[in-house]
């Protein structure tokens, strides 16, 4: 059979293998990408995009609700039409999907592109669903991840939605027990929430949105509590309901409804990759160990990005390691990178935020916490969105940020700042010479701040201005 040679092939063409097809093939190497799915990535299809798409519109509908408070009347005259909005949102959707295709697939030669799904034969031969055979001198695994359901839920398949079918819905369910409240959980089950559908949140954890510090995770259960139910602390269990319902329980709670959104996390699309032949030890999700820092494989000139690899399932991070990948496959010497200060937003309202750190990863002996509830901040209280709670992390010996959690309002924004900081490993004293305008939120993260330079070594923890000690 005759076998096509190849400098770089890379297995998959969402995020991360497009980012490691664009930094291999700026290289000079020939590079083949193969991908028998739909192209357009999972952030644009069904993931980042679509999801702040419905947000928004659920977030614009809803505000009216307190505009009583404002001496704004008719609210009761507005009314929303679902189809209309998901005929929207899947617009919103197309045009994005387009923009990636436009800018990096479309005017893909032939030859440099494979749509098929493939194997491995060797930890460097290929063989595509059709017989193809390629033998590439290193490859790339960026197959991405598919959402679960578990095997128990599978009778009720047509009544389960993942992100996979939500986003291709011709209007919304009346009623939704929403299961699992990470980011997309929690993001999904508030916006339907607020466009009308009767939404129950159920979660095995004691927490939501992956928050690990206590406090700040019972502000966030508190405050978002209070717009929709939360389960928490136990598993969820279907069975079949009455008219064709679904029965969801959870512990004492349980409700029927007409569909469950299963937000269970993602597994790893590498069943079909038949990577026993590569000889590397897998973990318990069935994915090969590799270096984070050089993406490679074992030994192996073999390379794995995105959220195949199970490290950060993030498109900044997809995309950071499809560049690791390209670059190290591109080359005869593996470089290993310093990856960036971790980032996380849940996109609810208000924003749930994890930077750098999180608080079960720190030594509570040698961590000091600023806090700042968000209800007495001057722009939140003028947002009417005084809700949440502010905490940073910092090393109570060098006063050295080492991270921080959070739910509040523009939170968003607030990340962004604190993961600079964190980044420029910054101290507290340091963070606070700058100017914080007024009224910002930016004022509820400095009040933090100085909560958190009174409990460090001062001396430490960098110079302070004269204005600040006033």
């Amino acid at each position: 059979m005759e076998v096509r040679s190849i400098d770089i092939a890379i297995i998959g063409a969402g995020s991360a293998g497009l980012y490691a097809f664009s930094k291999a093939k700026h290289s000079g190497k020939s590079v083949v990408l193969i991908d028998g799915g739909e192209l357009g990535t999972t952030c644009c299809r069904v993931g980042c995009m679509p999801s702040k798409a419905i947000i928004q519109v659920a977030e614009d509908f809803h505000r009216p609700a307190i505009f009583h408070r404002f001496g704004i009347a008719g609210r009761e005259q507005l009314s929303i039409d679902l189809a209309e909005t998901m005929e929207y949102v899947q617009d919103t959707r197309d045009h994005f999907v387009d923009q990636v295709l436009t800018t990096s697939i479309d005017d893909l030669p032939p030859e440099q592109l494979i749509e098929s799904n493939c194997k491995f034969l060797e930890p460097t031969l290929l063989e595509t669903d059709e017989g193809e055979r390629i033998r590439a001198n290193a490859v790339i695994i960026a197959t991405g991840s598919t959402p679960i359901v578990p095997k128990a839920w599978h009778r009720f398949r047509d009544r389960i939605l993942t992100t996979d079918e939500f986003f291709e819905l011709e209007t919304l369910p009346a009623s939704v027990a929403v299961i699992g409240l990470g980011v997309i959980g929690l993001e999904i089950g508030q916006a339907m929430h607020r466009l009308g559908v009767a939404v129950s949140g159920i979660d095995q954890l004691q927490t939501i949105g992956g928050i690990s510090d206590p406090k700040v995770a019972h502000a966030a259960i508190e405050t978002i509590g209070k717009e929709l139910p939360l389960w928490l602390g136990h598993p969820a269990e279907i069975s079949e309901g009455a008219n064709g319902k679904l029965r969801v329980t959870a512990g004492e709670h349980s409700v029927e409804v007409d569909k469950v959104f299963a937000s269970l996390g993602r597994r790893p699309n590498l069943d079909k990759l038949n990577l026993d032949v590569l000889g590397v030890p897998c973990n318990d999700k069935g994915i090969p160990e590799h270096n984070p820092n050089t993406m490679q494989i074992g030994d192996l000139p073999v390379f794995i990005a995105g959220d195949v690899s199970g490290n950060r399932p993030i498109l900044h991070e997809a995309g950071d390691e499809g560049r690791i990948a390209g670059y190290n496959a591109s080359r005869d010497q593996i470089v290993a990178f310093k990856r960036r200060t971790p980032l996380h937003i849940t996109f609810s309202d208000p924003n749930i935020v994890r930077v750098g750190a999180s608080f079960a990863e720190l030594d509570p002996e040698t961590t000091a916490v600023g806090a700042m509830r968000v209800a007495p901040v001057g722009r939140a209280l003028i947002m009417a969105r005084n809700r949440g709670l502010i905490h940073i992390y910092a090393d109570k010996a060098s006063g050295k940020l080492l991270g921080c959690e959070m739910v509040a309002p523009a939170g968003e924004h607030l990340a962004h700042l604190m993961v600079l900081a964190i980044s420029q490993q910054m101290t507290v004293g340091q963070l606070l010479q700058l100017p914080f305008y007024h009224p910002t939120m930016e004022e509820g993260l400095q009040a933090a701040l100085r909560d958190l330079y009174r409990q460090v070594q001062a001396k430490n923890a960098g110079p302070i201005t004269e204005l600040e000690k006033l």
